[in-house]
């Protein structure tokens, strides 16, 4: 037996039950001009060791968010091969394969092919109206937000003092929320393609990649009762922080940490993949990991599938 798991690619070197689209009431992020992609995901498995019985993979796929609208146009599926769809957390779609026989020396393929609308994010025409939520104003699907994550430790004492020592005490909230934007920018010198060590790290080194300075900007905000996350788009990623407006209704907004300055805004349009930093392992239940990657279970003594994951931007 075997149990596969694809970790985040990208950093190394990335019936629907996709949520339906909706978009910004006006106070929020403004929507731009699109650019229509086309990304395919999914597995080529092969029995190459004699038949393997019960396989099972996921992988995840680009979902609807107010600033990116997807549809399947493709599935390239072998006889013998199912494929369901689920939503995880409300905030990563995942295609579930099966296939309880496959024949020694025979290969199965389970591709989607998916239609991306991806919008630029412009600034709110008026910024000063958005605050800092109270506890009471946050949704329960915002809350877990707020906590803890792998490589997010916002509970250390060392990110605690320094968001106190950052966040101004007074002014209007999104300026507030930008002084932490502008210390991590100013105090994180970026490093590429550095192996992953997270925001407590980044804090004492004053060094990081993208996923890094993502991570401290996240710690920080959560640390001063902002709610902030994770987007994880193709070779990067970048975060997101919740505020409220003048009637109390929530908004998502995101910056560039790393890279060009960015904030309140997104001028980068590449395919968002997930949001989100905290999961339960497809693998093992009791580990919690930051992004939910492919993974393949399944075979049988002596017999284990191999497998390579698809995921790449089509040329159009």
């Amino acid at each position: 037996m075997i149990a596969l798991v694809g970790l985040c690619w990208w950093m190394a070197t990335g019936q629907a039950v996709f949520a339906q689209f909706k978009a910004d009431d006006g106070k929020g992020c403004r929507l731009g001009d699109p650019v229509v992609m086309r990304w395919q995901a999914g597995m080529v498995i092969t029995a190459s060791g004699g038949t393997c019985r019960g396989i099972k993979g996921t992988a995840p796929l680009p979902r609807n968010w107010p600033e990116q609208q997807v549809e399947i146009v493709e599935e390239d599926i072998s006889p013998g091969v199912s494929v369901r769809y689920q939503t995880v957390d409300q905030l990563v779609d995942m295609m579930v394969v099966q296939i309880p026989n496959l024949p020694g020396g025979k290969e199965a393929k389970a591709l989607v092919t998916v239609e991306v609308r991806r919008y630029v994010q412009l600034p709110p025409e008026d910024p000063s109206i958005f605050r800092i939520p109270q506890t009471r104003e946050i949704p329960a699907n915002v809350r877990p937000f707020l906590g803890a994550s792998p490589k997010i430790e916002v509970r250390d004492p060392k990110i605690l003092a320094q968001a106190k020592e950052i966040l101004p005490a007074e002014g209007k909230d999104w300026d507030r929320v930008k002084a932490i934007y502008d210390w991590v920018r100013e105090h994180v010198t970026y490093k590429q393609n550095t192996p992953l060590r997270g925001a407590l790290a980044a804090l004492k080194d004053g060094t990081g990649d993208c996923e890094d300075m993502t991570s401290l900007f996240i710690a920080i905000c959560r640390a001063s009762g902002i709610p902030a996350r994770t987007v994880w788009v193709q070779s990067h990623c970048y975060p997101e922080f919740f505020l409220v407006d003048d009637e109390g209704k929530g908004h998502w907004f995101p910056c560039q940490v790393a890279g060009t300055e960015a904030f309140g805004e997104m001028p980068d349009v590449r395919i968002i993949l997930q949001k989100g930093d905290n999961f339960r392992s497809p693998i093992n239940s009791r580990e919690r990991v930051r992004y939910l990657a492919e993974t393949l279970t399944g075979g049988s003594l002596g017999a284990d599938p191999s497998v390579r994951f698809i995921r790449q931007r089509l040329a159009q």
